[in-house]
């Protein structure tokens, strides 16, 4: 995984319009496995940052998602036409509800297979945003500080990566 910085993120809440283009299975070069996002997909690490300690938004994915009865980050596929940035802001509106315009966004940390990647895409939130299962993806929210994380019953993507995450999240913390 690495991090890939930018000096701006600007996300507006029109731009949160999905059209579906990146849709579908991607079968991995690297690990054999399907990847959902034929362009492939970005997740939304959310820190609080007024809560001591910090707390990450972690959703409980319903059973009939991939990855379904496992805690994730709120993402999914990348449309042909967006950023990281674009499609984690487009997905966490869409499965939370959370408006992009109440974030900060600090950095992306690509997790590239080859022929498929996942961007996880860090921003701050300094009050109590409002998150709520905004669609049938959820199952559930929570904030969870970040040294229980590793606690709960990871996707397998987010438990693979967590250990390189925790470390840029708390990062972004001195930043």
């Amino acid at each position: 995984m690495r991090p890939v910085y930018a000096e701006t993120f600007e996300v507006c809440q029109h731009q949160c319009m999905a059209n579906g283009d990146g849709n579908g299975w991607v079968l991995c070069d690297r690990c054999q496995t399907r990847h959902w996002g034929l362009h492939g997909a970005a997740g939304l690490l959310l820190v609080r940052t007024d809560l001591v300690p910090a707390c990450v938004l972690l959703q409980l994915r319903a059973a009939w998602t991939h990855g379904g009865g496992t805690w994730a980050l709120p993402g999914g596929a990348l449309d042909s036409h967006e950023t990281p940035v674009l499609a984690a802001a487009r997905e966490a509106w869409e499965e939370t509800g959370i408006n992009p315009d109440d974030l900060t966004f600090k950095a992306i940390f690509a997790d590239d297979h080859g022929n498929w990647r996942y961007d996880t895409v860090i921003a701050h939130a300094s009050s109590d945003v409002d998150a709520y299962e905004a669609n049938a993806e959820s199952a559930d929210l929570r904030w969870v500080p970040l040294d229980e994380v590793g606690y709960f019953d990871l996707h397998p993507g987010l438990r693979a990566t967590w250990p390189e995450l925790i470390e840029h999240v708390k990062a972004s913390l001195q930043s």
